[in-house]
């Protein structure tokens, strides 16, 4: 039996929470912005058919229109080392597995790339071997690989990949998020340019210390968005929507990126970001011929399609990762 899951795409950061908020998102026309991972688990292996050098033999198909963006080495593949480290988790009998990667998000986007394949791929086996582990022992294992590409663990992408929703870190051992309600009407428009950024690269940009004013409106404009998320209040959630830490450093080093928050502020969007850590840009509103608008603009104007851009008009997807029937996935 092949067991399919799809981990939806992710805003990390949203602005106001560097590391600690993201929200998973869908698009309004229903087609499926993430990767899929196919998991097929095979009999244990008989003893004597187990390579000495290694314990399972892993196979990995790779499909989908970013897949030339990968290694072509099987074992240097994320999704491989996922279903490597998991084995070891769960059995010391030696198994094949059988793995196909539908790889639907860019590398380098800003839209959580690795997080939803590493989220995929850990919910896919384990659900092929019978949810041997709890959903907070696997957003763990989600963490810490996610944190192999880039350089260290956060959760930002892979808990609303996973979890759905809207995601507030926490710093409880026990409890790695919480969800936040989002606000019902909002449109979130993502626009990815189609250059590729290095998560470490734009990290590196990032002050090292920040002014004590800076801090503070940092933690207030969280906070507001947080109470304002709770209490269904969209314009105090809107307002509190500005990157006092992440974006400054960042915007001039993202083609086209100062130009195309300008324009959008002049549309009339609520407000805009950077998605993680870029290229990608978000934008929210309650309109939506407003959001057709500034996705026209974006199109038009920032997204490059000659390298793969795109851009989507979201909600925010609630349901997070799950099993998929392949014939459901649309063009």
């Amino acid at each position: 039996m092949v067991v399919s899951v799809y981990a939806p795409a992710s805003i990390g950061n949203v602005s106001v929470g560097f590391d600690l908020l993201g929200a998973a998102i869908q698009p309004i026309t229903g087609e499926l912005l993430g990767d899929v991972v196919h998991v097929k688990v095979c009999h244990p292996l008989p003893s004597h058919q187990v390579d000495n050098t290694q314990t399972h033999q892993v196979s990995l198909l790779i499909n989908g229109p970013f897949a030339d963006k990968l290694p072509v080495e099987a074992e240097q593949n994320i999704v491989v080392m996922c279903a490597r480290y998991f084995l070891e988790q769960v059995t010391k009998q030696p198994y094949q597995l059988e793995l196909a990667l539908d790889k639907n998000l860019p590398v380098g986007s800003g839209l959580g790339s690795s997080a939803s394949s590493v989220v995929a791929t850990l919910k896919a086996l384990n659900l092929a071997f019978d949810d041997v582990l709890c959903n907070s022992d696997l957003l763990k294992l989600m963490g810490e690989f996610e944190g192999k590409i880039s350089g260290e663990i956060h959760y930002d992408n892979v808990a609303p990949s996973f979890l759905g929703g809207l995601q507030l870190m926490l710093t409880d051992l026990e409890e790695v998020s919480s969800s936040i309600p989002a606000i019902p009407n909002w449109y979130w428009i993502v626009a990815y340019s189609g250059h590729s950024l290095s998560t470490k690269t734009m990290r590196s940009l990032l002050p090292k210390q920040c002014a004590l004013q800076t801090s503070l409106e940092a933690m207030q404009r969280l906070a507001q968005f947080v109470h304002a998320s709770h209490s269904g209040n969209a314009e105090m959630a809107a307002k509190a929507l500005v990157d006092v830490i992440a974006e400054p450093a960042r915007a001039e080093a993202i083609p086209g990126f100062v130009n195309a928050k300008q324009a959008l502020q002049n549309i009339g969007v609520l407000a805009s970001g950077i998605s993680g850590s870029g290229p990608t840009l978000f934008a929210v509103t309650d309109n939506l011929a407003l959001a057709e608008e500034a996705q026209t603009y974006l199109e038009q104007n920032y997204v490059e399609s000659q390298l793969s851009g795109f851009s989507h008009i979201c909600k925010i997807d609630n349901q997070g990762c799950r099993s998929i029937d392949t014939a459901d996935q649309k063009e």
